[in-house]
């Protein structure tokens, strides 16, 4: 037996029409199922049922403490196929005032962005395994990611690790 991946997350967010529209209209989620307090969305690409459901709380609702003095969830971290997709998300999400990073992690190329309420996410492109060198993966490392340069490097269609 073996997980095989992640079939959804659930958020609670404060305000379903505010966070459907980010969902949908920055990330490219559309709404597969709607019931009263809550919202399923479906990535782009996704075989899946649904891959977020948001459950509203209300506006009073407050911010997760998560990370700073209570455990809980960081971050959820969706993959894209190409540079170019990634460069597609920084613009929109820099365009959202959404994006409040870019990490070069050598194998992973990172942005990071948070939703309406707060809660981070991170938008990731992965060298593909037969690119990996052994260089590369004994190379742990954080640094600022250049994206022109990796658009340089491995060009702008080369689909990444799934």
């Amino acid at each position: 037996m073996g997980i095989k991946r992640l079939n959804h997350a659930v958020l609670y967010v404060r305000d379903l029409e505010r966070s459907v529209p980010f969902y949908v209209g920055v990330l490219g989620f559309r709404e597969v199922h709607r019931v009263p307090g809550a919202v399923f969305l479906r990535a782009a690409d996704s075989d899946n049922d649904h891959d977020l459901g948001l459950f509203e709380i209300g506006s009073a609702a407050g911010d997760s403490p998560a990370g700073r003095g209570a455990v809980g969830l960081y971050h959820l971290a969706w993959s894209v196929g190409t540079l170019a997709e990634l460069a597609d998300y920084q613009r929109k999400l820099s365009a959202a005032g959404a994006l409040v990073g870019a990490s070069d992690h050598v194998t992973t190329k990172a942005l990071y962005a948070k939703d309406p309420d707060g809660l981070e996410f991170e938008v990731s492109w992965l060298v593909p395994l037969d690119r990996v060198t052994e260089e590369m993966r004994s190379e742990l490392a954080t640094r600022p990611l250049n994206l022109d340069a990796e658009l340089d490097r491995w060009g702008a269609d080369l689909v990444g690790m799934s």
